[in-house]
Order: structure tokens, then C-alpha cells, then sequence
């Protein structure tokens, strides 16, 4: 999923194309910083960054080890609508025992000559959670053509948390240099993500770079630098993943130490370690041995359905509806399942391990599988990253069918996993063997199909009639959680203001009778009124619409349109001409298909005797579109929207 990848490992090989290396002074300006007034990439930016600057060293400070990441940025801002930019955040990490430092702040606003400087007074520390705090401030005096300038320092003890370096932001940047200095005895591996190509990739050895007290002799170091030039903004997209999967980016994970005692400590594992090691581990492993506490504490008749199937689906909605989620993941740390069950409410990994150890204490196998959600970014598979996980579900397979189970969400059935974990492949933690990769299938129809019956009333100069809605799949899910989240008041005036007025309900009666966990069936009837105008009748007979608005306006797109499961949307209505008019128009039929019939619009409208007929089908046959067929499918919508927004029927009195 991500357009281009560079693994780096080990040393970096020089590339022929070296700059000479800038040196950049705080507060001083350049003349083409004063002289910019628009990036060529992005005419409508509102403001740029023409300086990022980043320089990683190791120190030893206060008889510590530690890792200095020094930060230097200038934004010009180029019209009032970039004043947003001028409050800047910070964050950095922080523990109970041990955190990373924010030092030496400064920040500056040029207009010209004048300088205004923010004073340490008006910087803010914020504690974001119980791991993340943030420095804050903002600039002041800004007006079009200010230039902000800002550096820090932070100082931190974790030296796996080598962050490296994003070129890529959401706003276009005319040069970005990140340098880095690392002593040979700490070995990192590089990837470098994005569609973006570096400018200088340059990686040179420094010999005796670098002496910590005691040792016999001074380690030699890599001395790092990267460059990129004229960076476009990103800009994240509808239906897209997370940005991290495309951004133009370096990352960096240590790999070994190598210890003055000779000891080398390895921090990139194999699967098979991490399998030892989670087998163990106190929020994970240990949670999975808890079958004796949930086989007492859980009524019987769960495990005498003699149907495996049907034991594990009853198993999984006992679950389900025992807990209330609390919002968290809860996956490296704060699992604790009997306290969970107890108060009845926890977060996915106490809930979904819970769910594990139950059906295993039922006689059906079941592992944990790890995974990333969609807004989380794409696991590597190269080798173990643990930090790209962020997520647990169970994982079983019964008469030879895969089931991925995530008891979280109430309004999803058996067999079905949140939208939110829709993200293409998991690692299944088999302790007894061996853990694997798998995939992330989604197997469900998902369809929104409405069929309308509307009769015209000439004496009540009215419309009226009934529509039946039928949603399945992650369209059932949706919709039975709007439902649940209402009352039905509530709902229906939803319904109607997406109508604009057009349409007033006189009633609703949800089809229990055609309606299950993945199908929710409902009936509506309806007046419209505003449709009999003179001698006329002007009628769009598209009473709820499908969507919106139109998701892809952009002229362009860089990446691809995700759209996490495959849709159908049908709408079929009838109108009956009343006694006295004819039809003068009727809207045309339509059809558009994408290659490979990866998208589908049919549109039909057909007059027999006094009944009018139309039939709308979308079916979009992938949920992944990559970037080249974008305009395509913007043509897809475009006329889809088109059909949906503007197909009227004209009748006239006789």
C-alpha cells in the first residue's frame, strides 16, 4: 500500500548528486525568504514552510546518555487565511520515572525589519495522556508576507526513539534537511516511505566521533544527511488510509547495541521471539490463560450447544453484549480482563481476549491476531515492528471457515470486524506453533437498495406514497447504529432535513419480520408537496438520496481511494400519472462503466400507460481504486450525483 519503499540497512551509500551543505543562523533571513510570495506547486497555499531543519546527535549531559534532537523551522505566511498557522505545537514523551525535555525554546515573528519575540511566559505545557505531554505558544503580530521562526531542543533518554524525520507536511515546503549523527555502536534500521525522492542522500563515516567516560576509546560515528527541495503539501483525501502509509517520510527503528562489556543487545526480533515473548507478557499472553475464572463465572448453556458454530456465536453475543467499550485499544498495556468482566465494561483488548478465552474453554480453538486499524498506518512485514500494531480481535476457524471476531461493537454481528479494522492483513499469535500473517477479507454485500411507490394527488395538489429501505451488511451496521443512537423522532427529522423540506413523514414501522443482525428492513410513508405547480407537475422522484455531495472535486489525486468494502446502491420507484395529465418529459437513460466493470452506473426510466419506471443501480465491484483510475471514477460520481440530483418528471394537464 505504500507507493514507494526504500529499506535501508546498515549504512546509507552516498548518492553522486551532493549539495554543498547550508548553514543555517537563527534570525537571520535570506533575500529570496524576505522575496517569496507564492510556491509554484501550490498557488492556493495560504502559507509555506521554507526552512525545516533537524540535527540528531548523541550527548552525554549530567552524566546521562542522551539523545538531542534540535529543530529549526521558518513559515512564511503568504494571506490572512495562514494566520492558523501561528500556534505551534510540541509534543514530546513522557513517563512517571523518566521523560523527554523541551529546552531552548525560541520563537520569533519577522515583518521586515521589526522582530517580535514570544516570551517564555506565554508558553504552555499541556499533559495530553498519561504518555504525551506538549509545549504551546503563538506567534504574535502576524499579518501577509510575516515570516515565524522557531527552534527547540529536546533531550531524551530513549534512544530507541530515533523518530527521523517528515519532509512531507501539510503544507508546501521549499527545503527540508535532516542530519543525524550516530555513533557506530548503535545500529538503526531506515525506511523510507513516500512517492518523494531525496535530493541528498549522503552517509559518510566520522572516525572517533564520539567518547563516553571510561571507555578505552571513542566510537566512530555514521554522519547522516538527507535533503529534499520544493515539497508538495499533503493533503489528506476522502476514502484514503492513513496518511503515514503515503507521506514522504524516514523512520527509524534500532536495530543492535553493541555494549562496551561486548554484550550485543538486539532490539530487532524475529516473529519467533516475539511469539516467546508475548507468550508471556502480562497484558497479553497471561490474559489468555484465564479460561478456569470465565468457565466459572459464566452461565453453562453456553457451552452445551452441541453445533460448534452455533456455540461460538452464541459465545461471541454473550460477550458482546456483556461489555460496554470504554473507547480504548488497550493493547501493550492496561489489559486486565477478570476486572474488566467484572465492572462489565473495558477496553477492545480485555473485551476480545475475554471473548478468546471463552471460546476456547467452548472447545474451539481461537488465537489472538494483532493488527493496525485503517487511521493507525500498514504493519511492515519485513520484520517485527510491534509499534505498528495498535489492535487485538480472535481469530478461529470452524468447518473450515475463517472467522475474525471483535466483540467491541455492539451493532456488529458474528463474522463481521468494525469498519475501523478494515486495513488489508493481521498477525495471528499462535503460541503452540508459530504466528503468520493473514488477511483481512471482507466477505459481507453491503447494499442500500430503496424501493418507492408515489401517487399524484391533483385535488390535494400533493405527492404521497411509501418507501421500503433495505441496508445489509457494514450499510445494516451503519444504520442500525443511527437508529440505536435516536429516538425515532429524532431519526425522521434527520431523514427530512436530508430532504430539504421536500418531504414530510406521516409514519414508519421498522420491518422486524425481513430484518436481522446483518439486514435492517424499514418502511416510510411520505407527502411531498410543492410539485404541482400551474398546470403542471415537476416531480424528482428521488426521495432519500444516496449521497451528499460528490467525495472526489480535487482535480487530481496522489493516492488511492480506499473504500474499505465494496457497495451497491438501487433505487427503484413508480409513479403512477394521475387521470387528466400526460407526460412531457421524462429523464434519460444513463450508463457508465469503469475498466473491467470495477464500477457500474445503469440508469433506466420507462412510461407504460399511466405508469412511470426507474430503476438506478451503482455498484462499485472493488473497494480499492488506485490513483489512476481517479478520474474515472470522479466521472462515476459525477454522473451518479447528476441522476440522483437532477432526473425530474414533467407532467401536464390535459
Amino acid at each position: 500500500m505504500r507507493p514507494k519503499l526504500l529499506f535501508l540497512w546498515g549504512a546509507i551509500s552516498c548518492t553522486a548528486l551532493l549539495f554543498s551543505q547550508k548553514k543555517f543562523t537563527f534570525g537571520e533571513l535570506s533575500a529570496e525568504d524576505l522575496a517569496f510570495t507564492s510556491f509554484a506547486g501550490d498557488k492556493d497555499a495560504h502559507a509555506v514552510v521554507l526552512l525545516d531543519e533537524g540535527n540528531y546527535y548523541f550527548d552525554i549531559i549530567s552524566d546521562r546518555l542522551l539523545l538531542v534532537k534540535e529543530y529549526h523551522s521558518k513559515i512564511k505566511i503568504l494571506d490572512k487565511d495562514g494566520f492558523d498557522e501561528g500556534t505551534i505545537s510540541i509534543p514530546y514523551y513522557t513517563e512517571t520515572k523518566s521523560s523527554e525535555r523541551v529546552e531552548n525554546i525560541r520563537a520569533v515573528t519577522h515583518n521586515g525589519t521589526r522582530k517580535t519575540s514570544v516570551l517564555p511566559a506565554a508558553i504552555f505545557t499541556k499533559r495530553l495522556n498519561d504518555r504525551w505531554s506538549e509545549k504551546v505558544f503563538t506567534f504574535s503580530d502576524l499579518q501577509a508576507g510575516s515570516i515565524l521562526e522557531y527552534s527547540y531542543t529536546i533531550l531524551s533518554p530513549y534512544l530507541s526513539r530515533f523518530d527521523g524525520w517528515v519532509f512531507q507536511t501539510h503544507l508546501p515546503v521549499v527545503y527540508s534537511e535532516f542530519n543525524a549523527k550516530i555513533p557506530g555502536n548503535y545500529r538503526y534500521n531506515r525506511d523510507l516511505s513516500g512517492s518523494l525522492t531525496l535530493d541528498v542522500n549522503d552517509a559518510k563515516l566520522q572516525r572517533e566521533c564520539f567518547r563516553i567516560p571510561g571507555a578505552i576509546k571513542a566510537a566512530d560515528c555514521e554522519v547522516l544527511r538527507y535533503v529534499m527541495k520544493d515539497i508538495p503539501a499533503f493533503k489528506e483525501e476522502e476514502f484514503m488510509l492513513a496518511p503515514s502509509n503515503y507521506r514522504s517520510q524516514i523512520d527509524f527503528e534500532l536495530s543492535e547495541h553493541y555494549r562496551l562489556d561486548g554484550v550485543t543487545d538486539r532490539y530487532t526480533k524475529s516473529w519467533e521471539d516475539v511469539d516467546k515473548q508475548y507468550s508471556n507478557d502480562r497484558d497479553i499472553g497471561r490474559q489468555l490463560t484465564k479460561k478456569g475464572y470465565f468457565e466459572k463465572n459464566v452461565p453453562d448453556e453456553l457451552f452445551r450447544e452441541k453445533d460448534e458454530l452455533t456455540r461460538a456465536r452464541n459465545i461471541y453475543n454473550f460477550v458482546r453484549d456483556h461489555y460496554t467499550w470504554n473507547g480504548g485499544y488497550g493493547i501493550y498495556n492496561d489489559v486486565r480482563v477478570k476486572e474488566a468482566f467484572e465492572e462489565r465494561k473495558g477496553n477492545v483488548g480485555e473485551i476480545n481476549i475475554s471473548l478468546i478465552n471463552l471460546l476456547n474453554v467452548a472447545g474451539i480453538k481461537t488465537d489472538l491476531m494483532l493488527l493496525s486499524t485503517r487511521e493507525h498506518g500498514l504493519p511492515k512485514k519485513s520484520h517485527p515492528v510491534m509499534d505498528d500494531f495498535n489492535y487485538l480481535i480472535a481469530y478461529t476457524r470452524i468447518n473450515d471457515t475463517t472467522y475474525l471476531l471483535d466483540a467491541s461493537d455492539k451493532y456488529v454481528p458474528f463474522g463481521m470486524l468494525p469498519y475501523r479494522c478494515l486495513n488489508y492483513y493481521g498477525r495471528v499469535m499462535d503460541f503452540k506453533k508459530e504466528s503468520r500473517w493473514q488477511p483481512i477479507n471482507v466477505t459481507e454485500n453491503s447494499k442500500y437498495a430503496v424501493r418507492a411507490q408515489i401517487t399524484l394527488d391533483p385535488v390535494q395538489q400533493k405527492a404521497s406514497g411509501i418507501w421500503d429501505e433495505l441496508n445489509t451488511g457494514y450499510e445494516a451496521v451503519n444504520r442500525r447504529k443511527t437508529i440505536a443512537q435516536s429516538n425515532e423522532e429524532e431519526y425522521l427529522n434527520s431523514i427530512e432535513d436530508r430532504m430539504a423540506g421536500k418531504v414530510q413523514m406521516t409514519s414508519y414501522e421498522p420491518d422486524k419480520e425481513h430484518s436481522s443482525e446483518k439486514v435492517v428492513s424499514e418502511r416510510f410513508h411520505f407527502d411531498m408537496e410543492q410539485v404541482f405547480k400551474g398546470d403542471g407537475i415537476y416531480l424528482n422522484p428521488f426521495l432519500p438520496k444516496f449521497f451528499d455531495n460528490n467525495p472526489f472535486l480535487a482535480k487530481d489525486r496522489q493516492f488511492p481511494v480506499d473504500f474499505g468494502y465494496e457497495r451497491q446502491y438501487s433505487y427503484t420507484v413508480s409513479v403512477l400519472v394521475p387521470e387528466g395529465y400526460q407526460v412531457t418529459s421524462l429523464p434519460a437513460g444513463s450508463e457508465y462503466k469503469l475498466p473491467n466493470n470495477k464500477g457500474i452506473l445503469k440508469f433506466e426510466s420507462n412510461q407504460s400507460g399511466s405508469n412511470i419506471s426507474l430503476h438506478y443501480n451503482l455498484v462499485l465491484n472493488s473497494s480499492l481504486y488506485p490513483a489512476s483510475d481517479y478520474d474515472q471514477l470522479k466521472i462515476l460520481f459525477y454522473k451518479a450525483l447528476d441522476i440522483q440530483n437532477n432526473s425530474m418528471i414533467v407532467l401536464k394537464k390535459i
